[in-house]
């Protein structure tokens, strides 16, 4: 059965509790991370994720909760002895900080090192990351301090759609990502520039008329809220709730 693990749920800040947001998407023939932040494999362990199955990885923005584990996730599957390809998508001026990043490390020197493919995806609206039997993975830029993307992944077989905002303002883009999925992952960070309050995600819910509204990247350790599912109701009269770390949706 396909289904996500969310490894992280913070914001910028992590607390013990809550690692900075990333999530994990497991099909029968991919295994797809969505950002990398903190200790990967670890994470990736933790949910129960052999690295090894790792076939993709998509990198919504280079911001440092976001990207700050690719050198470790990279260096610790080639230690592990890592064969198999690996894709990582993302927009241009995302990847090509990932690579300038990389070479800061030599990473071209590391011997028998497994293959890399940077796939870079064009900043349209509605574009498509991923296309096979079983999952269509559509991305959308959306509005952030640093060009961004959202992410709509359909499954198939079992009819599942999930969005997910990234770090974005209320922006239209968003709408059409979301629209009518059945799952929601939208941050809830603040209303302030380049983010969203959990009123606002609330409002995207209810407009795209999605299914179910679940609050993520949002402020977390001595910054926690307690108000945010009480913000969302307000907007959004449909099952709300917060993502926590290694919640599981079965799809």
């Amino acid at each position: 059965m396909a289904k996500l693990i969310v490894l992280g749920s913070s914001n910028a800040i992590p607390s013990l509790e809550h690692e900075n947001t990333h999530m994990v998407l497991v099909t029968k023939s991919r295994t797809v991370l969505v950002d990398c932040a903190s200790n990967p494999i670890v994470r990736l362990q933790m949910a129960g994720i052999n690295f090894q199955d790792l076939s993709d990885i998509i990198l919504t923005h280079f911001h440092p909760d976001h990207v700050g584990g690719v050198p470790l996730l990279l260096m610790d599957m080639w230690l592990l002895g890592r064969r198999a390809p690996l894709n990582i998508y993302g927009l241009h001026y995302t990847l090509d900080r990932v690579e300038t990043m990389m070479g800061l490390y030599s990473w071209s020197e590391w011997p028998n090192f497994f293959q890399v493919n940077f796939c870079r995806i064009p900043a349209d609206p509605m574009t498509i990351v991923m296309d096979n039997d079983e999952l269509r993975i559509y991305a959308a830029p959306v509005k952030h301090f640093v060009p961004n993307i959202g992410l709509r992944l359909e499954l198939k077989a079992e009819q599942k759609s999930i969005a997910y905002s990234c770090d974005t303002e209320p922006c239209s883009t968003i709408f059409q990502l979301a629209n009518r999925v059945d799952t929601l992952f939208h941050e809830s960070a603040g209303n302030f520039t380049g983010h969203s309050s959990a009123a606002q995600a609330a409002d995207v819910a209810r407009t795209a008329k999605v299914g179910e509204l679940i609050l993520i990247h949002y402020p977390t350790g001595q910054l926690a809220s307690s108000n945010l599912l009480q913000e969302a109701a307000a907007k959004y009269a449909g099952p709300t709730r917060l993502a926590t770390d290694f919640m599981v949706i079965d799809l």
